[in-house]
């Protein structure tokens, strides 16, 4: 399997084959990101994809869920994604969910035919960055699109029937906003109704523009309290059936998940047990984090 710089993928597909189908990041201008930072983004070939298939054919009896590589493949356009799909089911017709990291701006790029029929070739889940509920954050992190799109795109996801886990950053509203934060992040989870919703910590990689905010004292943290209480308050609204909240990133200070609103009342307790008797030369302060 060809693999090329850094490969990233979240942490709920550490036991799915990954299959190289981009290089990088399309956008690649995120304030708070240094992933792909000496990482041009590029497309693979499809003789190479084909290759890679053909080695995975050999290694596996069976495979009903494949990962593909690398920042956002949902950028590629949709009649490069149909072939690729078309090529994984040739090898593996058993396959049941092709899954990739997406943004807002890619799903932007694509009609509504394109998404229906990206469904029928069973791309029927992918990971959105969709980060924050707030407009003002979304521009200051330069995600590149606005919380107007999100809401519709994420509409046309769901009317196309492919399914979003939706991932969110604690922390990144700074110091003193992350309850208004939490709250505006639950009103968009609410309407766009994801399968999950992961959290991770927002962290101040060398670098990153992010970085040199806090440095310039342009940004102030929140500190693990704060982002604690956000986490709290996010877990306590989000009010969709049967929602996996997976918030045991390891850059994140406490490893809590569970279903919603299932398990809502044994996190919230969780919560409160750290919040009330963790050490508070912790909990008072702002922890630095290396990666994500």
């Amino acid at each position: 399997m060809k693999y090329t710089g850094p490969i990233f993928r979240p942490p709920p597909e550490a036991n799915t084959l990954l299959l190289q189908v981009t290089v990088g990041c399309s956008h690649n201008t995120c304030s708070f990101c240094t992933m792909y930072a000496d990482t041009p983004f590029a497309v693979e070939t499809m003789e190479q994809i084909e290759r890679d298939l053909a080695e995975a054919r050999n290694r596996y009896d069976r495979l009903t869920r494949i990962y593909l590589l690398n920042g956002d493949p949902f950028a590629l356009g949709a009649n490069k994604l149909k072939a690729i799909a078309e090529k994984i089911i040739a090898y593996f017709p058993e396959m049941e969910t092709i899954t990739m990291y997406a943004s807002i701006r890619n799903i932007k790029q694509k009609s509504d035919e394109d998404l229906k029929q990206l469904r029928s070739l069973r791309i029927n889940e992918i990971w959105v960055g969709v980060e924050s509920g707030d407009d003002e954050v979304l521009r200051h992190l330069r995600k590149g699109h606005s919380l107007k799109e999100a809401y519709e795109q994420l509409a046309r996801l769901a009317e196309a029937g492919i399914d979003h886990n939706g991932m969110y950053m604690l922390g990144v509203a700074g110091s003193g906003k992350g309850i208004q934060h939490a709250i505006d992040t639950a009103r968009l989870i609410n309407a766009t109704r994801p399968r999950l919703v992961g959290v991770t910590t927002v962290g101040f990689f060398d670098g990153s523009d992010l970085s040199r905010e806090v440095m310039e004292n342009r940004f102030s943290p929140a500190t693990e309290r704060e982002i604690l209480e956000e986490e709290r308050t996010l877990i306590e609204l989000i009010d969709v059936e049967n929602v996996e909240f997976f918030g045991d990133h390891p850059i994140n200070a406490v490893a809590i998940s569970g279903f919603l609103p299932r398990d809502r009342q044994d996190m919230l307790e969780t919560m409160d047990h750290i919040l009330e008797h963790g050490n508070p030369a912790i909990l008072n302060r702002i922890v630095p984090r290396s990666s994500l």
